[in-house]
């Protein structure tokens, strides 16, 4: 691999280690079992990395002030808050439900926001790919300052790649970290709320001191 693609490889790892993308992953996979959280993480990368990509091209041929650029962080930070008033709200007003049942001698639990009686699941991976996009807007300062130290090479998607890969990387570690919050300590309903109620309020503080920095 050349030395240019592990320099973004090493950023992608670095940029996901950031408290938003960390809160925003626990929020798409709190209560998921093992297969929608993957699907997650991997929507949220992807839905990132391709924004990145995007904007990334734009600058590259567009002369863009940073002042506008700059907007990505307010749209990233807003994003974030807004998904922890939203677990908040649904916590304190009793809208996030728990079930258990046993299926192929395995216990299962089923874990949904809004009506008692509706049985739908959360957050889709689609949603987590347009969180992801939306949060890249906020990245892409970060990246061109990567970028600048590849200089005289055009930005391709084999760049943004190697940075998916490392993002990925971290999420799926963290991923996992996730799945045994979710089998070993939301068994019962109040650890639910607990738990959702902690990430949410970490969503608001992250996302409100992103906007006041």
């Amino acid at each position: 691999m050349e030395i240019g693609l592990l320099i973004i490889f090493w950023y992608g790892i670095l940029h996901a280690f950031g408290p938003d993308h960390l809160t925003a992953i626990a929020d798409f996979s709190i209560g998921k079992d093992t297969k929608k959280t993957l699907m997650t993480v991997s929507a949220f990368a992807i839905g990132h990395g391709l924004m990145l990509f995007l904007f990334a091209k734009l600058i590259e041929h567009f002369s863009i002030p940073e002042s506008v650029t700059a907007y990505g962080d307010i749209i990233a930070s807003s994003v974030i808050l807004s998904i922890g008033v939203y677990l908040l709200f649904m916590v304190y007003s009793n809208r996030i439900h728990l079930h258990a049942h046993i299926h192929d001698n395995k216990r299962h639990i089923h874990i949904w926001f809004g009506n008692e009686h509706d049985h739908q699941s959360g957050a889709s991976g689609a949603s987590a790919f347009g969180v992801g996009v939306l949060m890249g807007i906020g990245g892409v300062r970060g990246m061109l300052v990567t970028l600048g130290m590849l200089q005289g090479q055009t930005i391709d998607f084999t760049m943004i790649l190697a940075f998916i890969l490392g993002v990925m990387v971290v999420f799926i570690a963290f991923g996992w970290v996730i799945l045994w919050i979710n089998k070993d300590i939301l068994t019962n309903l109040q650890n639910v709320r607990r738990v959702f109620a902690t990430v949410g309020a970490v969503s608001v503080l992250v996302g409100g001191n992103m906007l006041l920095a």
